[in-house]
């Protein structure tokens, strides 16, 4: 392959992970996170970052796909980061994604406001569920339990509305007793100093611990000539964070763990009066280097979560049904960009669930940008060959038993860059039931 074609496939490549990565909600990585700023040697630690792609894409749900997707980083307030992108396709799908993080509060040293929201309408909307649902022991099995069918499923045009804002406050503990924001200095893209976590593991000397309080409020509907479906749920959450790695952007030793508590207290709605507690823990072993590597990463997750006001239910005709659950899009659910990537998104969702995953992320030594004046514009620091596998499952109690049972299983691989200071990722995972293909901001925990 020529330098030419392999440069761009690179830009392909980033535009379409720039793309897709801000062009839907993050279901999968805790709500809390780490302030930072990102130095790199590369822009004379300025702190400031910027990327502007167009880009254009074929997908079966969408159709021929255009847009243009931005971000920014570092101005007005180092840890700021602001994004955004507006698409359209030939099949009708058309939205608009913007977001900023992390905007620390005037007046204040450690509370930090983050809002992101998007209007979207898209031609093949799909949903895993059934109104109303049945118990997951019913047969046959309702959609999105463990033994649904793949094809038991709705999809029709719709909408795909949300909003979401956060408050967040770090802790004077541990790694951020002096300032609530972590500064890293990077050159290749790899951590040189700054390091925040990643030897002891006590909060009060290591590591940085964040408690979060926000809002969320998203609407889906599914509408056709036979069939209207909507859903749409406001839940509070609370959550803490204590992130004890060297580099959460991407970390190479270390762990971190995230609890929260979801309330939706909304009364008028099929999806209300639920409630959902969580539990993730990450695990990062540094490898070291090779021959093709700047650095090798053994990383491990687990996360577990249960709806405690799940409710069965049985009506006048006697059928069973299910009350105050989450959403088929909220609470304990499978599949998509984070978990078990070989699926759909929300493939399975029930009551309780448990997953765990591995990954080896080899970074290579070898970038097709170095060096090529032309494409400095990307800030390519570093690509990153990973191989990964998951599994899990969803379940009607919280049922060790039930949950260590006949889970769901999925491989693949993914290649991920570091572009601007943040990492962008493609992965590719294959199951049972087929292979899926994700593009999405960030290391998926």
């Amino acid at each position: 392959m020529t330098n030419k074609r392999m440069h761009y496939y690179t830009i392909v490549f980033l535009s379409s992970v720039l793309t897709l990565g801000i062009t839907y909600p993050c279901l999968g990585k805790p709500a809390a996170s780490v302030k930072s700023s990102v130095n790199r040697d590369e822009r004379a630690n300025s702190g400031k970052e910027k990327l502007i792609i167009p880009y254009a894409f074929p997908s079966d749900s969408l159709g021929t796909t255009v847009g243009v997707g931005g971000m920014m980083k570092g101005y007005h307030q180092d840890q700021l980061l602001i994004a955004g992108t507006v698409f359209g396709s030939n099949e009708d799908a058309k939205g608009f994604i913007g977001a900023f993080w992390d905007y620390r509060i005037p007046g204040t040293e450690r509370l930090y406001f983050s809002m992101l929201g998007g209007i979207s309408n898209f031609p093949n909307q799909r949903a895993y569920t059934e109104l109303p649902r049945r118990p997951s022991g019913s047969r046959p099995a309702p959609p999105g339990s463990n033994d649904s069918d793949k094809d038991d499923y709705v999809e029709e045009n719709g909408d795909d509305n949300w909003l979401e804002i956060k408050l967040e406050y770090v802790l004077p503990i541990g790694s951020m007793q002096h300032s609530s924001i972590a500064e890293y200095y990077l050159k290749n893209g790899i951590l040189q100093s700054g390091a925040t976590g990643g030897d002891a593991w006590n909060p009060l000397t290591s590591g940085i611990s964040v408690a979060m309080f926000g809002f969320k409020g998203r609407y889906q509907s599914y509408k056709s000539d036979e069939l209207t479906y909507d859903a749409d749920t406001t839940p509070f959450r609370v959550g803490f964070l204590y992130n004890n790695t060297d580099f959460p952007t991407n970390p190479s030793r270390g762990s971190s763990q995230y609890i929260a508590f979801t309330q939706d207290f909304s009364k008028d709605s099929d999806a209300s009066d639920w409630s959902f507690i969580e539990f993730e823990a990450s695990k990062y072993i540094d490898l070291g280097t090779s021959e093709s590597s700047r650095q090798r990463v053994l990383a491990l997750n687990f996360w577990t979560g249960t709806s405690p006001s799940w409710s069965e239910e049985t009506d006048e005709n006697g059928d069973r049904f299910v009350s105050k659950n989450p959403p088929f899009f909220e609470g304990s659910r499978l599949g998509g960009f984070y978990r078990m990537r070989a699926y759909p998104n929300n493939r399975f969702n029930d009551r309780s669930v448990i997953y765990t995953t591995a990954e080896y992320r080899h970074t290579l030594k070898w970038n097709p940008a170095e060096g090529v004046n032309w494409l400095n514009w990307l800030q390519l620091d570093w690509f990153q060959v990973v191989a990964f596998a998951e599994g899990g499952r969803v379940a009607g109690d919280y049922d060790l038993g039930e949950l260590f049972s006949d889970w769901k299983y999925d491989g693949g691989v993914g290649l991920r860059a570091m572009t601007a200071g943040a990492v962008v990722r493609l992965d590719v995972a294959a199951s049972e039931e087929g292979v899926s293909m994700w593009a999405m901001f960030g290391h998926p925990f």
